[in-house]
């Protein structure tokens, strides 16, 4: 799913979202990787038809005719759990498939499934997971909706950001340097600083580049 967005290229290179690590995010997908013996995709807070935070462990062929076909835009499981909240198996979805995506991915070995929604349409969290062997059972279903959740809340991102924070970041996104903009403030270049500081611990950031980058995706600035 999503493969046009930044989101899903950072998360191509490294385990998590980049910036600081978010308490509940890697045991969460470690639980999903422990369920899903032929992998999962997770599309954490989807806003404006692209999630915050993507994970994708499926099979490396199945995943690139996935992505060249562009079946995000098709695949009858994101639009099930676009159109409401809950979990079923890929086997109880009666959603039209004209381009036969359950098929070919059960060709690729994603036999059996289940898909888990979550959260408002706003900031919908859609998970799904696969095997070869068997359908999943009802308690791995209730056990990856549990995971779902705390992966929901674990990858919230901030409501707000303080006037402080966005007065600075706005700044630095219009292209000025740290001395010019803490002239246009009226305070020290380290009070200026101190206020990009707790911008990025805010944001979950490293550096103030990725901050500048997360306050723009969830629309603070």
């Amino acid at each position: 799913m999503w493969r046009d967005n930044e989101s899903y290229e950072t998360l191509q290179k490294v385990p998590v979202t980049t910036g600081a690590k978010r308490p509940g995010l890697e045991d969460g997908f470690e639980a999903l990787r422990e369920i899903a013996p032929k992998g999962f995709s997770a599309g954490l807070h989807i806003r404006f038809a692209s999630p915050m935070i993507y994970m994708r462990t499926y099979d490396e062929a199945w995943t690139k005719i996935y992505d060249e076909n562009a079946y995000a835009l098709r695949d009858p499981l994101v639009f099930w759990g676009l159109g409401g909240k809950g979990s079923t198996r890929w086997s109880a979805i009666r959603l039209p498939d004209p381009f036969n995506i359950l098929g070919q991915a059960h060709d690729h070995g994603l036999k059996y499934g289940a898909v888990v929604s979550h959260g408002p349409i706003t900031s919908r969290t859609i998970v799904g997971i696969a095997r070869d062997d068997r359908e999943f059972t009802d308690e791995e279903i209730a056990s990856t909706v549990e995971t779902v959740h705390g992966l929901h809340i674990a990858a919230a991102p901030p409501t707000e950001l303080t006037r402080a924070q966005q007065e600075a970041l706005r700044l630095l996104a219009d292209g000025d340097r740290h001395t010019a903009a803490a002239a246009k403030l009226g305070i020290s270049e380290s009070a200026f600083k101190a206020r990009l500081q707790s911008a990025r611990v805010r944001l979950g950031a490293r550096t103030t580049a990725q901050a500048l980058k997360k306050a723009r995706e969830y629309q603070l600035l």
